[in-house]
């Protein structure tokens, strides 16, 4: 039998703890989401990334840009983008510049339906939360999410 480390034991076991918190609060969300709104976790952030997006310098989002926001790859990102583009949620459109370039910009029904999901979404968080507040492993890692605050947009 060989030791184990201390400090890497205490990594593995904040890992697992933080992994089980993420979990929970994702299938919170996803379940409230379904229900009351036919999203999915993953539909809801893509079209609340894109609901961001702007005209101008650095306003839109390269494909690379939106999978990276959204952890998934760019081809599953680019079929979430499709199955919410064939849902009149999201368009397509040409870059004007660069006609390589693939913008996609929500639709007025894509806003109109975050616009009603996001209570939804913020109410589903923080019943996830006062849940895992109540399971010791998970009270720090809580506590944490409760402390911070938004960084200021530079």
């Amino acid at each position: 039998m060989t030791a184990t480390d201390p400090a890497l034991t205490a990594l593995a076991q904040g890992w697992g703890a933080l992994s089980l918190l993420h979990g929970r609060i994702e299938a919170h969300i996803e379940r409230a989401l379904q229900a009351e709104h036919e999203l999915s976790v993953r539909e809801y952030s893509l079209l609340d990334v894109l609901s961001r997006q702007h005209d101008g310098e650095g306003g839109h989002l390269q494909m690379k840009q939106v999978a990276d926001a959204v952890v998934l790859s760019q081809s599953a990102t680019t079929r979430l983008v499709t199955r919410l583009e064939d849902r009149g949620l999201l368009e397509r459109y040409l870059c004007p510049t660069d006609r390589r370039g693939i913008y996609t910009n929500v639709t007025a029904a894509g806003l109109k339906l975050l616009e009603e999901a996001r209570p939804t979404n913020e109410a589903a968080l923080r019943e996830a939360l006062d849940q895992a507040a109540d399971s010791p492993e998970l009270l720090p890692l809580v506590e944490v999410m409760q402390s911070t605050r938004p960084v200021a947009a530079r």
